[in-house]
């Protein structure tokens, strides 16, 4: 169990109505019906979020930084240059018609931990070692630009910033040109922390099914993400004889039944989609001329994912065959399995435990920011149960009780690092 020195009795205390007031505040923006959102990122509904963060983090007295990818950074330079730097906080986009907590739930959280930490330092006169930061990464959700992780990847050093700057959208707009027109492109950074620790809800119904409240994520699985199209020749749906038809819709739909087969195959070990389906012309009467598929491999086991790998492209092959169209791979982006810093671990359980919860440990099978900042820092992510574990839906919710909880935990493991320095460097 990692150890701390001696610290005050009292922890900071988190503003619980505040913290819902700012909750409430940021889900009106791309907010709709059924508790829907969506705030797809470089959108003019991400740009109203962020310019809420924005002023949220000048009038509280941080410093405001934006990168060239429109990463958001705001500081607390309170324990000096050469201090170590603490960071905390999520994504503030959405999916499509997705839920108002995945995410914005972790930056709003980030900015109330911190918020009730800085009352405290007042009210207790403790001297601060270390310096914070609250941040809000650029297109996590890898909705409108592919890969996902994209902001937190250029941060980590994992993707080129020529390489995130031209990903586009559907419509063909580049990265680079929504964030000129959102006015959200800096030239900060990057920013590598001594520490990162990601709130988020869990997404899944694991907590929920066990009774329990606190989760900690020690383990990521990896995944490979192809962009494969079949290529075929558009006709007329009436008068092309069946026999005579090049059908590439026909190719993806043998080829979505193959990838739940290898899923079966591989059992537990392994999850297959294809969640986004590009159809062309995407006409009614007209033989698809060409069918692009976003498909996913999850693993945490490498050897199951290099199999999974090797089956997508020989059935792809087959399926091509099988309806008598082509097929290329457009694009392939990985994400290695891993696991999260043990220390920050220790840390989240040690610190639930003096609330009285024990700690879940999971698998985090999607992606999350801190994901990619494992390759340059420490970094951790906790998590409070999702009703019914739901997620990626306008149903998604985490109770407000649940959310004032993770937002304690959170603010009580920043509080052992801003009155003990970098615990993580000592227990090393």
């Amino acid at each position: 169990m990692l150890e701390t020195r001696n610290e005050p009795a009292s922890l900071p205390q988190v503003d619980a109505e505040t913290l819902h007031r700012m909750m409430e505040e940021v889900s009106a923006f791309g907010g709709g019906p059924g508790g829907a959102m969506t705030r797809l990122t470089l959108s003019q509904e991400d740009k109203a979020a962020r310019d809420w963060l924005a002023n949220w983090l000048k009038n509280s007295g941080l410093r405001l930084e934006k990168d060239p990818m429109g990463n958001m950074y705001g500081f607390l330079d309170w324990a000096g240059p050469g201090a170590p730097l603490v960071m905390s906080g999520s994504h503030l986009d959405s999916q499509p018609n997705g839920g108002r907590f995945d995410g914005a739930y972790g930056v709003i959280a980030a900015c109330a931990a911190i918020d009730a930490i800085r009352k405290h330092v007042a009210k207790t006169g403790v001297t601060p070692k270390v310096n914070f930061c609250i941040v809000n990464w650029t297109n996590e959700e890898g909705a409108r630009f592919q890969p996902s992780l994209l902001g937190s990847g250029f941060n980590a050093g994992e993707l080129s910033i020529d390489f995130a700057l031209a990903r586009k959208d559907g419509d063909g707009i580049s990265v680079k040109d929504a964030l000129d027109d959102i006015g959200y492109a800096g030239t900060y950074g990057p920013v590598v922390p001594d520490a990162l620790i990601e709130l988020h809800i869990e997404g899944s119904a694991e907590l929920e099914k066990k009774g329990m409240r606190f989760a900690v994520f020690n383990r990521f699985w990896g995944n490979v993400k192809y962009r494969l199209a079949f290529i075929g020749r558009q006709a007329h749906t009436g008068p092309t004889p069946m026999a005579e038809r090049h059908d590439a819709l026909l190719a993806a739909a043998y080829l979505i039944a193959e990838l739940k087969g290898f899923a079966d195959q591989a059992g537990i070990d392994l999850h297959t989609s294809c969640g986004r389906l590009e159809v062309y012309p995407n006409s009614p009467n007209v033989v698809p001329g060409e069918a692009v598929m976003f498909i996913e491999l999850r693993s945490a086991k490498p050897d199951v994912l290099a199999w999974a790998e090797t089956k997508l492209n020989e059935k792809a092959g087959i399926c091509a065959q099988k309806a008598d169209v082509g097929f290329e791979i457009r694009a392939i982006d990985r994400r290695r399995a891993d696991i999260m810093d043990e220390g920050l671990v220790a840390l989240a359980r040690d610190t639930a435990a003096g609330f009285g919860l024990e700690t879940l440990l999971l698998d985090t099978i999607g992606g999350h920011d801190a994901i990619s900042m494992t390759a340059v820092s420490p970094a951790v992510v906790i998590a409070v149960p999702s009703v019914g574990g739901v997620i990626h839906h306008p149903t998604e919710f985490t109770t407000p009780e649940d959310r004032l909880l993770g937002t304690e935990i959170l603010a009580a493991m920043l509080w052992k690092f801003c009155i003990n320095g970098n615990i993580l460097k000592t227990a090393d």
